[in-house]
Parts: C-alpha cells; structure tokens; sequence
C-alpha cells in the first residue's frame, strides 16, 4: 500500500509534491499539469495577481515565477506588470519538470475507502491503494450556472470555464453574465475576437483595480494604511494573506462572511481598456426568466428603476464563478461523499487540511471556509504545502524516510526532462 497520493497537477498539487519530494515523503502524484489553465481560461488573458504573488512553492524558493521569466526572456516585475495566461501555464509546466518529475499523467477515475486507505481506479485499468489521499483538483468540478439559466438546452448556455479561445465564437453574439474577472477579462476578450457581446450584471457598477505602485514608491502613511500582501493592498487582505492559521480558528459565520464578501467582483487594471467604452454593459439588473425564441437565447431583465425587458442573443455565457459542492466530485465513492463534514458544500477542514473521513485532505478552493480566500490564489500553496508536509511527514520513521529519498531520487533521475 503507498503512503500518499495526490490527485492534481495544479499549483497546489505540484506545490504539495515538491515539499513531500524534499523532505523524502514518499507519494505518487496524478494528473496533467496545469491543466485547468491550460485549457479552460481563456487566451489572451492575465492573472490578477502581481508577479510576486504567483508562485508555486518548493521548499528552498528554488524555482520561482521570477527565475523562470529571467531564463526565458520575459518581462517581470514584481509588482505593476500583469502576468500572462501563458507565462503562468509555462512557469507552472517547467515547474512540474523540474521539481515534480514523477507526475503520472493518469487520471484517476474512482476512490472508494477500504481498510487502512483508499483503493484508487485509473483511466488504463490499473488499481492501487494509498494510506491518505490530497485531492488537489482545483475549480474544474465546481463551475456555477444559475438556476434561471440552468434549464436552457447545453448549445444555448455554457460557462466561462469552457471557453478557451474567444475566437471560436466569432461571427455571433453573446450575453456575458456576472461583474468579476472571469466575466469582464471574457468579455473584453471576445470583443476583441470580433464577437457581438454584451455584459448583464446585477452590480450597479464595474469594478478594476487600481494600478498598484510598488511598494517603495508609496508613501509611509500608504503603506501603513494599506500594507502590500499576496491579495493585494489593505489590512484584511494582509491578514488574510499571512494568517490563515489564525483565519481557521474564527467563529464559523465571520469565515464564511469573509470567503463570500473579500476581494468582490472585480478585475485587473489591465482589462479595463478592453471593456470601457466597448462592451454594452446592462448592469443592476437580474434576469427574471430565460427561454428560446427563433433560435435564440432571451432574457427577461428587471433591475430598480428599470422597466423588465428582453434581450437576446445567439448564446450566453455564465461567468458566475465556482461553487464548491463535494456532491460534485463524481470520482470520490458515495460512501466517501456521505461521510464528509461539509460546511456551505466544502469539506470541513482540521488544522492539518483532514477532512471528518481519516487520511483524506483537501486543498485550495475546497479549503477556503477552512482557511479563508487565500485558498482560492496561487499564493495560499506555500502555506498548505508546509502544513501538509509537516502532517504526513508524522507517519513516516527514519528509516522509511531514508529509503524513500532514495526511491524519489531514482525516479526523478529517470523520468527528468529539459525544463
């Protein structure tokens, strides 16, 4: 039987293999790496967070965002020059080569519990068991559509999280709905693609992001006011940010007040040119019904001071977020899915990322009511890798420990390639 396994080859996946592969854990990891930004954010894109802040994590910052972009030729900076989809995608690649090159690019079809662990089904048949398992598979289960629009045949309504090229809408009109990122980076997008599109929100207003100055050219009192963090300026994002430890120990209705309410729908600096002035936007309103009508997609709005009406277009995308609902997660067993502690749909987390069913872990967006939005960045994987490392690594003697090293080294000896 394995020790650990970890489902996922996202930020938080390949962060977690990377402190176990150094200290000498023993663990198989599964997964295709990067995966969710590989093929379902949209091109053209770039993160909201600063360069600084989007890092995958191994234990002696060996490999960071900054090193990747100064061996590659690529603009950086720490703070003021966006990040792209596709520098991110490739530092998170190169990463994986790197530091994580036992990655074994199965997916994992099934988990059901046995004695002692977990027995895991593979997509080519083969089984194993594990003694705890991490499940670090990111947003791709969670995709949100709101009920109005939930009942519309698939070809009329997608989500944000299946449109990888703006193109391929080309030619059509599209109703965005939601005010965040993904909704406002999508819209300007497909404008630019030469797409017909039109932004429904029920904010009254878009919101963007300030450019952020660098820390040494903001003045004293500023930085006192709104100290730097990875999620950004202020004093509850420096908290969120640097004590998700203290976060997991709040009363129940203040963490989940914060996961829902911090850092609200809003976009990068860098999107507002693409979306001011050029994309229609109808915002403070809600869609009363959605129906199909000459094959098209209408939308029965109403808002306060606006008359209800319709609009309509060929399809709509819902950029409405994610929803953690561990019902969603098909692969864990039933059994496994009815015996987790849940709270508001994600797993209830103890200080070591276990769930209420022994030696299952869950981490990133499945542990944000757990330890706060942090958890929903790149920047929260430092944190829970080193806590799930110090968790696991309590399993293992010396001697395990001694062998293992051994075992990851001749692994990663055959399985390396170029970065």
């Amino acid at each position: 039987m394995l020790e650990n396994v970890i489902l996922g080859a996202g930020p938080y996946g390949l962060s977690v293999a990377a402190h176990l592969r150094q200290k000498g854990i023993p663990f198989r990891i599964f997964g295709r790496p990067m995966e969710n930004w590989l093929n379902h954010m949209p091109r053209g894109m770039m993160l909201k967070s600063e360069g600084f802040a989007s890092n995958l994590s191994d234990p002696g910052a060996e490999f960071t965002l900054k090193q990747f972009c100064a061996h590659n030729g690529i603009e950086y900076a720490d703070q003021g020059v966006p990040v792209t989809l596709d520098t991110f995608s490739a530092y998170g690649v190169a990463f994986q080569r790197r530091l994580v090159p036992e990655l074994d690019a199965q997916i994992v079809t099934s988990v059901r519990q046995i004695q002692g662990g977990f027995l895991l089904s593979l997509e080519h048949g083969e089984t194993l068991e594990t003694c705890r398992l991490v499940v670090a598979t990111g947003i791709s289960q969670f995709d949100y559509i709101p009920p109005v629009l939930a009942a519309l045949p698939a070809e009329f309504v997608s989500h944000s999280f299946h449109h990888r090229d703006p193109q391929s809408l080309h030619g059509r009109s599209v109703i965005v709905v939601g005010a965040g990122a993904s909704a406002l980076d999508l819209a300007g997008l497909l404008h630019q693609a030469g797409v017909q599109v039109q932004l429904v929100a029920r904010t009254r207003s878009l919101c963007f992001h300030t450019k952020g100055l660098p820390h040494e050219q903001r003045s004293l009192w500023e930085r006192l006011r709104r100290p730097d963090s990875g999620l950004g300026p202020g004093l509850r994002s420096r908290f969120f940010a640097e004590w998700p430890m203290v976060f997991h120990y709040l009363p129940r209705k203040f963490r989940l007040d914060a996961v829902r309410t911090h850092l609200g729908p809003s976009a990068g600096w860098f999107t507002r040119p693409l979306v001011d002035g050029k994309v229609p936007s109808l915002l403070g309103v809600t869609i009363e019904r959605a129906s199909i009508q000459d094959n098209k997609v209408c939308l029965q709005v109403r808002g306060e001071g606006v008359a209800e009406h319709e609009i309509c277009a060929d399809h709509v995308i819902a950029a409405t977020g994610y929803r953690v609902n561990m019902e969603r997660l098909s692969f864990l067993d039933g059994e496994i899915r009815a015996r987790l502690a849940v709270l508001e749909g994600s797993p209830v987390l103890s200080s070591s990322f276990e769930s209420s069913v022994p030696g299952l872990y869950f981490v990133g967006l499945m542990a944000a009511y757990s330890f706060g939005p942090v958890m929903r960045f790149a920047f929260g994987a430092p944190f829970a890798a080193r806590r799930l490392t110090r968790a696991l690594g309590r399993f293992m003697t010396m001697e395990k420990r001694s062998r293992a090293v051994s075992q990851i080294e001749r692994v990663g000896n055959h399985r390396t390639r170029p970065a």
